[in-house]
């Protein structure tokens, strides 16, 4: 009988700013990616996002979207930021990650790109196409491109 897998709950933020996106090479995998990371233990699944890409990039972000409800009611339960996605990935034999995929939009008073550290890099939808990119990454930042047109 095989034992069911393991599964941590993560976070990847496709951020866009001016109609780029962030990505970077993972390291380990060598492929594109977003910033993001595991959800740690006691912490939000927003918190956890805001915080990955401030660790990852250096700059702090705002999650965008949609709430269950628009706004928290005195005494009643916080309404979460609702993710534009939810994927299960297989890491390895026998484990998981549920990943909760988050668009968000820099926090900054500049009218500049943010400088990003950790060897992240803002590309645009036509530098986007000469990266060999995973057809689901692709598919993730195109739809945050296309959906930040909207974003006021």
């Amino acid at each position: 009988m095989t034992s069911p897998p393991t599964r941590d709950f993560t976070v990847a933020v496709f951020v866009v700013y001016r109609q780029h996106v962030i990505l970077h090479q993972h390291r380990r995998l060598g492929i594109w990616l977003p910033p993001g990371g595991h959800i740690e233990v006691g912490e939000l699944p927003d918190d956890a996002a805001m915080r990955e890409v401030m660790e990852e990039t250096g700059i702090g972000i705002e999650l965008v979207g949609e709430r269950g409800l628009a706004r928290d009611y005195p005494g009643q339960p916080r309404q979460l930021m609702r993710p534009e996605g939810i994927q299960l990935e297989l890491i390895g034999p026998g484990h998981e990650h549920i990943d909760l995929i988050y668009f968000a939009r820099p926090i900054s008073n500049s009218t500049d790109m943010p400088l990003l550290t950790g060897g992240m890099y803002w590309l645009d939808a036509r530098r986007l196409t000469d990266l060999d990119l995973n057809q689901e990454v692709r598919d993730w930042c195109t739809r945050a491109l296309a959906t930040a047109e909207g974003w006021m």
